[in-house]
């Protein structure tokens, strides 16, 4: 399993443990998004988001290793001592381990604690309005290292087309659970739309490149029948 690491973008996956969906209606999509702003957001830039029936896709960047530090340190003192955990050194007296911090092991566990604790609360929610008892998502989730720019446009287009893909609707436009339209509208509360926009090269060339992936998917289906 690749381990999570600081300034690393990954295409993010999970799906249901077992056959039932983790998303039944409105307020699950949206109570996971808002949980996902407290748990991810502070350790990871997004990019792109897609929640299903019964899976997600996401594509992030671990923020930069100062940064999951001082969020390390911060974990250790109320927030009323947050803006003097940010220098290191010695804080109402007590000595931070800087070295401690500092080491590959504290800060992957760091980052996939992030991950499970997002995990553990929507599930503890989930239970409760739902009635059911024991694990919502498959514990291990999945995680690819994006390895350049061709890959990160990839990955977005193909998050962003998922819904598609798995049967759920046939174009972008019949999905609202992503951040395809976000992006588009220029306004999001979770994803780097204008970082986004950017890499790839204008709004404009971001509708059209996702047309054509769209479109060559349908293609493909086509020959296929």
């Amino acid at each position: 399993m690749e381990k999570l690491k600081p300034d690393t973008s990954y295409h993010i996956f999970n799906h249901a443990n077992g056959f039932e969906n983790v998303f039944s209606e409105d307020d699950n999509f949206r109570y996971f998004l808002e949980k996902y702003r407290v748990h991810i957001s502070p350790i990871a830039e997004t990019y792109a988001y897609c929640l299903m029936p019964n899976h997600f896709h996401l594509v992030v960047r671990i923020r930069k290793r100062e940064v999951i530090e001082k969020l390390i340190l911060s974990n250790n003192f109320s927030k009323n001592n947050l803006s003097k955990v940010l220098n290191f050194g010695k804080v109402d007296g007590k000595e931070i381990d800087r070295e401690k911090v500092e080491t590959n092991e504290v800060i992957e566990k760091f980052l996939s604690k992030q991950f499970a604790n997002l995990f553990s609360c929507y599930t503890q929610s989930f239970n409760k309005v739902y009635n059911r008892m024991g694990s919502l998502f498959i514990k291990n989730f999945k995680r690819d290292v994006i390895l350049d720019k061709a890959h990160f446009l990839n990955t977005i287009m193909y998050t962003h087309r998922n819904p598609v893909h798995h049967g759920f609707c046939k174009e972008y436009s019949d999905w609202g659970y992503c951040s395809y339209f976000e992006v588009v509208d220029g306004k999001s509360t979770i994803v780097e739309v204008e970082k986004l926009i950017k890499t790839f090269g204008g709004k404009i060339e971001f509708i059209n490149l996702h047309k054509k992936y769209l479109g060559k998917f349908h293609q493909s289906l086509e020959l296929e029948v």
